[in-house]
């Protein structure tokens, strides 16, 4: 009985411990699993506590100052190129004039 209450003594000790883990790291540490999980395309972003909003938040590190979120979808690099493609297409140049006989 003592060793079980030494044994959970030590594990609610270290807990702080896995907190304090670098955002650069843990962030590639998830970034990890979720490409081993095939997701297409989606954004992790480091943000500070008070700026997580509605976004999911998958992690938290350098001592639970900041969140890891994710967001599952189109990468912020890609979003300009597909409004690009909702834009209308140019205007066409008129046809040449038929040539004179």
């Amino acid at each position: 009985m003592t060793t079980r209450i030494v044994l959970l003594a030590g594990l609610l000790a270290a807990s702080p411990a896995f907190a304090a883990k670098p955002c650069e790291e843990l962030k590639s540490e998830i970034a990890a699993t979720i490409d081993a999980n095939h997701v297409p395309s989606y954004t992790l972003e480091i943000v500070a506590n008070d700026q997580v909003g509605d976004r999911t938040v998958v992690g938290s590190c350098d001592g639970g100052t900041n969140k890891i979120v994710y967001q599952r979808g189109t990468t912020p690099s890609a979003a300009p190129a597909d409004k690009a493609a909702d834009a209308p297409p140019a205007a066409a140049s008129p046809p040449p004039a038929p040539a004179a006989k």
